[in-house]
């Protein structure tokens, strides 16, 4: 047998290993020379360096006593490995005790292994080639750390001459028959490590290869302050075995957390020490409360709830933070119960659950040391009154999970008000966009990111993948047009039209039968050819509950998969639908089932709405079926289920039949790394423009009581006065929702939600309303008629998955969205006129047909799919540059004019003048470009009054009086059109 490899892995591995660690301040000793400090191979312990490290540390302890803790500690008493180790574990941070007499009587008495305040008082020793023996197995790691006599960390090398894949493999494998055949060396291991230099990965007893983990970054160090050219091996050691980055994991960075009827032992990962030790950093520094918060950006799936229980434990055991209060804020049940039992399973001291509003308040007012999980609405002002002041401390720690979500509210606000002193950090898996400067000024700015990328290089998710399995769909025959006119006959156009407006839904086509019977069967055969084989299972995303309990009655008939329908019940609920309510016990085993491996349960599928979208942690689950419109934080928050790593699993797979790719390009868009220095701005800046705009809202009920509704609503009755006050408050309220959470906004609380009632109230006095019959019993017909002459063609797979990630991805979506691209300069104009025929007036109603296709085309076009889109972009864009050309030569300021211009001009008498009719063209759209304010064409009040408005001019025209009605309300539905 050659010596090659293990010279090399001495010499290139071993040795600089070594050699860095002995720079690091620890002592060498070879281990021949180290065994003359035991009486045999079977001792794991150097009991003399531990019984000296003991007497050092505990000068009053009895020589009697001396001997019980070295025995306790020599002597586990466990049923497994993890146990001891755990037990060990317990022992080493939170010491052990003994009876003695000290001066004051015959007391338990507290016992330290380890001094962790002074780091230097204690024995650190490393050796190499030092053999174990238990019954017949002789094991000889590479490296063995010693602190205090105990052996706390084993490290294998192994030659980098290896083939790369095998190097950690192999070294982990070796780990893993070291702990069968000498389990009571590995009582006392606090992690491993398995190194060949150009690899280093580290992980704790029980780990598989895949859950040991590279150490990339030594913060506080940066990698260049190790040297020149480090190796991830110098990097690992740097970073994790410098004495007191030692003691800093040892002590705040290792839990035990039970799983599916096991322990698992589980170390901080790089990112999260870093993240935790950052956070601490700044809670320290920070000269007043919120210098001392921020945000922590940790990728879904990568750790979030864990670095959060790290700095919980980091900040109860740092003395000089003084036992602060520790709040843990979600907005939803599943989150809280999620980190709650977090919590828990590690063994952090007592978390205490809200469980109503009262008990937050009186779990927020026990003083030091108290950690309180809580949901946000728990934060509840009994109505017309503040919220109290519970705590004035400023050693109170706030952390909030998903900070970016519901952070803005009343309730946040709240909390801001019984706490008005706390430090806030803000922990969320997806990053705050720049334009998202709420997030910012509510927390602060970043404390730390680690975006997916990083997330997925380091292995610590897995990759995402995408696929687009689109159903096209069409209307049968074209009978469908006589058949709406005939099922509706009785009503007038304006009611049919308003009928067609709420019952022909995307809702609704998504949610029709045959094309569900489409997706389901796709969805078996997807799931038979790629997902079951590997043993992972799936989750199902509808648009709606009706359609997520369709989607189980097809899986049931089509299929033998077992699936189960997690979805909110309502008491509105049909008798049907409520055969699907499940209790939160009947929900939660559902869950844990779905957790199993396949051949352990059977149940493949949960299929879901809204629930399980946000922290759903199940491993298992490889492929997500999306058939539901989610954007930005949500839809990235969703397809974050599929991205948990798990034994076999390479990568997670998102299968889309919905069409949300333009939306997954928007939100990985966020991702991109930004400058967000200028998005922050202090909560102080906008409170004079608050002030400003509160007044402006106001003013219009001077010398009224708020109390006399009527006379409030008399106010509003003429329709520009009413028109002036939803100007002023919506920015009034777009003010308040700049400064909420702050106490600040809390004075002109009350006024908003007034202002509120107000405007609901005038709303529904003066609103006029075309349409006088109740249509709400019109959606069973319109679903007959979509259920009966909508089909499905087989889904059309319009690219094989690629991964989100790449650039791949961004090039298939660059194919598609060519046209946008060339466009870019037209974009506007294309977006305001593509609903209108250019050569011809636009008619008033849209035929179901139309309607239907209408919506379908829409679903085609989010994909930006085929070269028939490429063509009718073009065509459009070059119909535009005509227009714009013959729109300057009638001297029009926009191209959008021209059809104005060619309406007047057919109405008016011959040998009207050009540069008149030219004005008047350019005075009516003014008038509509004045009145176009957001969803104007739904506001009878402003339509009035535009109609009212080109009534006049039209009249100061030569127009003929008896054709003014007439052309106003062209000209009215042609600025619907196009404004």
């Amino acid at each position: 047998m050659s010596d090659v490899p293990s010279l090399n892995e001495e010499t290139l591995v071993e040795n600089r290993m070594i050699a860095q660690l002995e720079k690091l301040g620890y002592t060498y000793v070879h281990g021949a020379v180290l065994d003359h400090e035991r009486t045999s191979q079977t001792e794991v312990v150097l009991k003399e360096r531990l019984r000296d490290a003991i007497k050092h540390f505990n000068p009053w302890l009895e020589e009697n006593n001396v001997n019980k803790v070295v025995r306790k500690v020599t002597h586990m008493e466990a049923t497994s490995l993890m146990e001891a180790n755990q037990h060990f574990h317990e022992l080493l941070i939170n010491h052990l005790s003994v009876q003695q007499d000290v001066g004051s009587g015959r007391k338990s008495q507290t016992v330290k292994l380890i001094d962790f305040h002074n780091i230097d008082n204690n024995d650190f020793l490393i050796t190499s080639q030092f053999s174990y023996t238990h019954a017949n197995d002789t094991i000889r790691p590479d490296i063995v750390l010693y602190v205090n006599g105990l052996p706390l960390v084993v490290i294998e090398c192994k030659s980098p001459v290896l083939q790369p894949e095998e190097q950690i493999g192999q070294g982990v494998k070796q780990l893993r028959r070291y702990q069968r055949e000498n389990e009571a060396l590995f009582h006392y291991n606090q992690f491993m490590i398995a190194t060949s230099n150009d690899r280093a990965n580290v992980g704790t007893i029980g780990a598989k290869a895949q859950h040991f983990s590279a150490w990339k970054e030594p913060y506080p160090l940066r990698v260049e302050d190790i040297g020149e050219h480090p190796t991830p091996q110098d990097i690992l050691t740097a970073g994790i075995l410098d004495k007191a980055r030692l003691f800093d994991i040892l002590l705040n960075f290792i839990v035990y957390e039970p799983e599916d009827g096991k322990v698992i032992k589980k170390m901080t990962r790089y990112q999260q020490y870093r993240a935790v030790n950052k956070a601490v950093e700044r809670i320290l520094q920070g000269e007043h409360p919120q210098a001392r918060g921020g945000i922590v950006w940790a990728t879904q799936g990568s750790g979030k709830s864990l670095s959060m229980v790290f700095l919980s434990m980091k900040l109860r055991r740092m003395q000089t933070m003084e036992n602060p209060i520790i709040v843990v804020v979600t907005d939803r049940q599943d989150l809280d119960q999620q980190i709650t039992n977090t919590f828990k399973r590690c063994g952090f001291p007592n978390p205490q659950q809200a469980e109503s509003v009262e008990e937050l308040k009186t779990l927020l007012q026990q003083g030091p040391g108290a950690t309180v999980m809580t949901l946000v609405q728990k934060f509840q002002a009994d109505e017309g009154e503040d919220y109290p002041l519970l705590t004035d401390s400023e050693n109170v720690i706030v952390l909030v999970d998903e900070s970016h979500r519901s952070q803005y509210s009343s309730l946040a606000m709240n909390m801001r008000s019984g706490l008005p002193n706390a430090t806030y950090i803000g922990f969320t898996g997806t990053p705050i966009d720049k334009e998202d400067k709420s997030t910012l000024r509510t927390f602060g700015s970043y404390i730390d990111k680690y975006p997916i990328e990083k997330a997925v290089e380091d292995g610590a998710t897995v990759p995402i993948f995408y696929e687009a399995r689109l159903v096209d769909l069409h209307v049968q025959g074209e009978t469908i047009d006589s058949l709406f006119d005939r099922f509706f006959r009785d009503y007038s156009d304006e009611d049919q039209e308003r009928i067609k407006q709420k019952f022909v839904t995307e809702e609704a086509i998504t949610a029709s039968p045959k094309r569900l019977k489409t997706v389901v069967l796709d969805i078996i055969n997807h799931f038979e050819a790629h997902i079951q084989p590997n043993g992972f299972k799936a989750q199902i995303v509808s648009i709606s509950r009706e359609a997520a309990v369709a989607y189980k009655k097809l899986l049931d008939e089509l299929s033998d998969y077992e699936s189960a329908v997690i979805i909110s019940s309502s008491h509105n609920d049909s008798e049907e639908m409520k055969q699907y309510g499940l209790s939160d016990a009947e929900e939660k085993a559902y869950i844990q089932r779905f957790k199993k491996p396949l051949e352990e349960d059977p149940l493949a599928f949960l299929i879901v709405c809204d629930k399980l979208l946000t922290g759903f942690d199940a491993p298992i689950e490889q492929v997500m079926y999306l058939d539901k419109p989610l954007k930005e934080h949500n839809l990235l928050q969703a397809i974050a289920r599929t991205n948990r790593t798990h034994d076999k699993k390479t990568h997670g797979l998102i299968v889309d039949y919905y069409g949300v790719s333009q939306f997954l390009e928007e939100a990985l868009g966020i991702f991109h790394e930004e400058d967000i220095k200028g998005a922050m701005h202090h909560v102080d800046e906008e409170i004079p423009r608050l002030e400003s705009r509160h007044r402006q809202a106001m003013r219009f009920f001077d010398y009224k009581r708020k109390d006399d509704i009527e006379a409030c609503l008399q106010v509003l009755e003429p329709e520009d006065v009413r028109h002036k006050f939803d100007t002023a408050f919506k920015k009034f309220s777009e003010s308040m929702d700049m400064i909420m959470p702050s106490p600040k906004a809390n004075p002109y609380l009350d006024d908003l939600k007034w202002l509120g009632k107000i405007r609901k109230l005038a709303k529904s006095r003066y609103h006029v309303d075309d349409g006088t019959l109740d249509i709400s019993d019109c959606g069973g017909k319109v679903r007959e008629l979509i259920e009966e002459y909508v089909y499905a063609s087989t889904p059309e797979v319009l690219f094989d998955p690629v991964n989100i990630l790449t650039n791949k991805f961004d090039e298939k979506l660059d194919e598609l969205k060519t046209p946008e691209a060339k466009a870019a300069e037209m974009e506007h104009a294309i977006k305001n006129e593509i609903r209108v025929k250019l050569d011809e007036n636009p008619v008033k109603y849209t035929s179901i047909k139309e309607r239907l296709e209408e919506l379908i085309e829409q679903r085609k076009n989010r994909q930006l799919t085929i070269e028939e889109l490429l063509e009718e972009y073009h065509a459009i864009r070059e119909e535009m540059i005509s227009m714009k050309e013959e729109s300057q030569s009638y001297g029009l300021s926009e191209a959008r004019q021209l059809p104005f211009y060619q309406l007047i001009e057919q109405q008016l008498p011959a040998g009207y003048e050009q540069e008149s009719l030219k004005d008047l063209t350019e005075i009516i759209t003014d008038i509509i470009q004045e009145h176009a304010v957001i969803d104007w064409t739904k506001k009878d009040d402003v339509k009035r009054e535009m109609r009212q408005k080109l009534k006049k001019q039209l009249r100061a025209s030569s127009l003929p009086n008896d054709q003014v009605d007439s052309v106003a309300r062209q000209l009215l539905e042609l600025g619907q059109k196009n404004y």
